[in-house]
């Protein structure tokens, strides 16, 4: 047994040097929005609340003392993850399982919870940069022609497994809330795109806007293709900003969203790994 262990810790060793060396010529991206009271806020999702709860000099242990906070938010505030049970049709989730929950439980199948810790390859669809505009109209549907159109023009191919992320350049809002979320209309992908992304096998399929999917809609039509047709997640509140202005188009996506059992959602920090 000691010798197995003596062998195997010859390969797993400099396996792991040769890992941290690549990571050490790595430029990661944070594609994540700071959280700060005020942020954008979809209206049926609870704000970002924050306090103080407890300031320096409050208690004092000698001449040291400490600070700490309080806050609250809703699970799709922010820059987060759709889990699978976050829509649900004919109150069934993904897969024909019909919808069990409770107020203080949660919903019991599909919560966020039990997307494990993400690690894969990420992919950016610049498509205000394909029209040749910093940022999409708000009633500008991105149709799968668009998506197609955007990553022939980056020469890059959407593999299963990936995650797609869409930018329409409406990350640049977060700073004005009232702009960002303007009455819940914003561009995004149409039921057709989510169909050509379905098809491509992607993992999860995310944007800079609020709602991932051309807003308003009266019946969600791309959260119930991917989440519930497809089992394919969602992330919404992007900042994208970095990698379109240098132009890199394949990364690793590396995301852990918190366990939350029973969590329709849950914010999340991305980034992307060149």
């Amino acid at each position: 047994m000691v010798g197995v262990i003596g062998f195997l810790s010859a390969i797993i060793g400099p396996m792991i040097d040769e890992l941290l060396a690549n990571l050490e010529k790595t430029t990661a991206y944070d594609l994540g929005q700071p959280y700060r009271p005020g942020i954008p806020h979809h209206p049926v999702h609870p704000p970002f609340v924050f306090c103080l709860s407890k300031m320096h000099g409050d208690t004092m242990l000698g001449e040291v003392s400490s600070a700490a906070e309080c806050m609250t938010l809703g699970g799709h505030t922010g820059t987060h993850i759709d889990a699978l049970c976050h829509f649900s049709k004919g109150l069934q989730l993904h897969g024909g399982i019909d919808v069990a929950q409770s107020y203080t439980g949660g919903v019991e199948h599909w919560s966020v919870d039990t997307i494990q810790p993400i690690l894969r390859r990420g992919v950016l669809l610049d498509v205000a940069g394909h029209e040749k505009t910093d940022i999409l109209p708000a009633d500008f549907a991105i149709g799968a022609d668009s998506l197609q159109a955007t990553a022939r023009e980056q020469a890059v191919e959407i593999r299963k497994g990936d995650v797609v992320l869409v930018r329409t350049g409406w990350g640049r809002y977060w700073d004005n809330p009232k702009q960002y979320i303007n009455e819940v209309r914003s561009p995004g992908v149409n039921l057709e795109a989510a169909a050509w992304l379905s098809a491509l096998g992607v993992f999860a399929g995310g944007s800079d806007t609020i709602a991932f999917e051309l807003v308003p809609s009266t019946s969600m039509p791309v959260h119930v293709h991917l989440l519930v047709e497809s089992g394919i997640h969602i992330i919404e509140a992007l900042d994208l900003e970095g990698l379109s202005r240098n132009k890199q188009w394949q990364f690793v996506f590396v995301a852990v969203p918190m366990k939350i059992v029973g969590g329709t959602g849950s914010p999340i920090r991305p980034i992307a790994l060149v």
